[in-house]
């Protein structure tokens, strides 16, 4: 199923603020109406974070080197600046750091404001920063850092400075992923060197379950769904449980009560994943955190867009260039 609007209770960290969230969504996955609750994840965080002392290297690793001070003078919108991790949060080896902005930022200031955002490692890892067409937003509004060629190494903390106006810390925890088949209708979880196959019932022919990599955006003990929302006429309305939400249309994993019976055998969903209502929900919720990765292969819907949450790993590390204004890999 897909979404609309979303709401519900969050579990897990609240990070600094309630955050209500307004989603403008495509036709695909659950529906959610409006509503109130938090989202894990603190949502968007205040771009003046705490300007707490850079994380040290654990475990002897190397930190990155900090680059010389940038040429260009220091551009005003990053005032504005709005950063997805909350200062001190732990997120998932998938998570991007995306900075958004409360108007589009024109071509030409695009490379003085990636000078100025500058991210530093304890691992040592190199990346990019990439504009990305955000589904909520204009060109030129986002822009998003991920590391090159794979994941965060877990365990490393990151510091992102953002010119004059703030620095932020956050921890990148341990290393979840998960794989869904659709084609064999089983999730594939990976954690601790640990292995654990679901099974699950996704998107039905027509309303197929986006492919490719996906990021944990936030979760919720309970989302309100309407099927309006994306077009479907009364298909569906009611209370889900235990939703961990991929993407901005809406595509969730989350308790479904036809996967009682279907999961494993059939795909009977309005593009979502489905999991059991005999705990099997719940526990992947609670294993979850925001940041932890969700890939979908055997779907024959298109790849999820890069901006349509955080599909940023669709993209080849080529691709990723071609969309930054610096055009090259950076020191973290």
């Amino acid at each position: 199923m897909h979404l609309d609007r979303s709401a519900g209770r969050t579990a897990g960290r609240l990070g600094a603020a309630v955050v209500a969230l307004v989603a403008l969504l495509s036709a695909v996955g659950c529906s959610t109406d409006t509503g109130t609750g938090v989202r894990e994840g603190g949502g968007a965080p205040d771009a003046r974070a705490s300007a707490a002392p850079a994380a040290k290297a654990k475990g002897g690793g190397k930190v990155s080197e900090a680059r010389p001070a940038p040429s260009m003078p220091e551009p005003a919108v990053l005032a504005q600046a709005r950063v997805n991790i909350a200062d001190g949060q732990t997120v998932g080896v998938g998570m991007p750091i995306s900075v958004t902005f409360p108007r589009p930022v024109p071509a030409d200031e695009r490379k003085a404001v990636e000078s100025w955002l500058r991210v530093q490692t304890s691992s040592g890892t190199t990346g990019a920063w990439s504009w990305l067409k955000d589904q909520n937003l204009l060109d030129g509004q986002r822009v998003d850092f991920r590391p090159r060629g794979t994941y965060w190494q877990p365990g490393t903390t990151v510091t992102l400075r953002r010119g004059s106006q703030g620095v932020s810390h956050f921890t990148i925890g341990r290393s979840l992923v998960a794989t869904v088949d659709v084609s064999a209708h089983e999730m594939t979880v990976r954690t601790g060197g640990a292995t654990q196959r679901i099974p699950v019932t996704t998107g039905r022919p027509g309303l197929d379950t986006w492919k490719g990599t996906m990021v944990v955006m936030d979760k919720q003990s309970e989302v309100l769904m309407d099927s309006h929302t994306v077009g479907l006429g009364a298909e569906y309305r009611g209370n889900y449980f235990w939703a961990v939400h991929l993407t901005t249309s809406g595509t969730y994993v989350h308790q479904n009560p036809r996967a009682n019976t279907e999961a494993g055998h059939r795909n009977v969903t309005h593009g979502c994943v489905g999991l059991a209502t005999d705990g099997t929900a719940k526990r992947f919720y609670d294993r979850v955190r925001v940041g932890d990765v969700v890939t979908v292969t055997g779907s024959d819907k298109d790849t999820v867009a890069a901006g349509n949450g955080y599909g940023d790993w669709n993209l080849t590390w080529q691709q990723w260039l071609a969309h930054s204004a610096a055009g090259q890999t950076t020191t973290a």
